[in-house]
This record gives C-alpha cells, structure tokens and sequence, in this order.
C-alpha cells in the first residue's frame, strides 16, 4: 500500500511539475519528487542510490536549478498559441509516447522481479557474495561492490557531476567590466 501511496505521489509531482507557468515552482516540486524517490530507493532497500539520489537529485540540481533562475526569467513565456493544435506540441507528445512505448517493449524480456533464477541471482550475486571479502577487504558487500568493483564508474560519475557544477557556475558568474 505504502509502495503505490509513493508511486502516486511521485505522478503527482510530474504533472504538477509539468503544468506549472513559475519555473521556481516547478523546480521546488521536482526537488520534493527527488525526495520520494530517495523514499522509493529506501523502502527497496537501496540506501546508498536513495542518499545519491536526495543529495544530488534534491540537493544539488535543486541549487543549481535555481541559481540558474536567479540569471533568467521566472515565469515561462506563453507563446500566445494555447488554444487550438498545436503541431510542435503535438509532435512532442507523440515522441514521448513512441519513447514509452519502446521502454515498455524493452521490459518484456526481463526477468520477473525477485526471480531468484534470473542471471543475476545465479550467476552475479553469488560471485560478489562469495569473492567480496577476500579481494578487497573491505567487511560491507555494497561499500566494497561501490569502491573496488564499480570505483571507476563512481570516480567517472563523479568527474560528470563536478565539471557539470563547474559549467553552470562558469556560466552564471558575472563577468568583470
């Protein structure tokens, strides 16, 4: 019950987020969908994508939406065409729904959630579980799976997201007379 109380409140979130005219609005509500989603990760027992996803997700995008907001107007411009077809719009909705179709389509082969015959309950996870310990160390599975088997991933991830910041920030300083 909690799981689909969260799904809802998630949905609500992105409709609102779309709906909104005020881009600071619509910033703020897509800082609080970030927080759901840190609650969805947790309540899955993912704490370390849930902490990633409220730092960065709520955290960081959040501020840096902002100060980008600081440089540019608040509200969204209306484009004097919002009654009757719109083709733009239009064209946009049907690449969103083509989008979803493919990614529902792409979901078909997967295995069932929990399937413990699914390849990476046979294969993965008994290889980390038996072998963690005795290459790296390190007594936490996830904290030596995050640092030693996926450490270039995480340092590349975190190189995107540092030089991401140092952009908006280059972009948003004022420059000297």
């Amino acid at each position: 019950m909690m799981d689909f109380l969260l799904l809802l409140i998630l949905v609500v979130c992105a409709l609102a987020a779309v709906a909104f005219k005020d881009l600071l609005s619509a910033v703020i509500i897509l800082g609080a969908y970030s927080f759901i989603m840190a609650l969805v990760w947790t309540s899955l027992n993912a704490v370390d994508v849930a902490f990633t996803e409220a730092s960065v997700g709520a955290g960081i995008t959040g501020i840096l939406a902002i100060a980008t907001l600081a440089k540019t107007r608040r509200m969204e411009e209306d484009d004097g065409n919002g009654k009757g077809f719109n083709p733009r719009k239009f064209s946009l909705f049907l690449v969103a729904i083509c989008t979803a179709g493919v990614l529902i389509y792409g979901t078909a082969d997967m295995p069932r959630f929990g399937d413990p015959n699914s390849p990476v309950n046979t294969h993965v996870a008994p290889r980390y579980i038996e072998h963690t310990y005795d290459e790296s160390g390190v007594p936490n599975m996830v904290t030596a799976i995050l640092a030693n088997y996926r450490g270039y991933d995480t340092l590349g991830e975190t190189t995107v997201i540092f030089t991401a910041g140092l952009v908006v920030i280059l972009l948003l300083r004022k420059s000297s007379p």
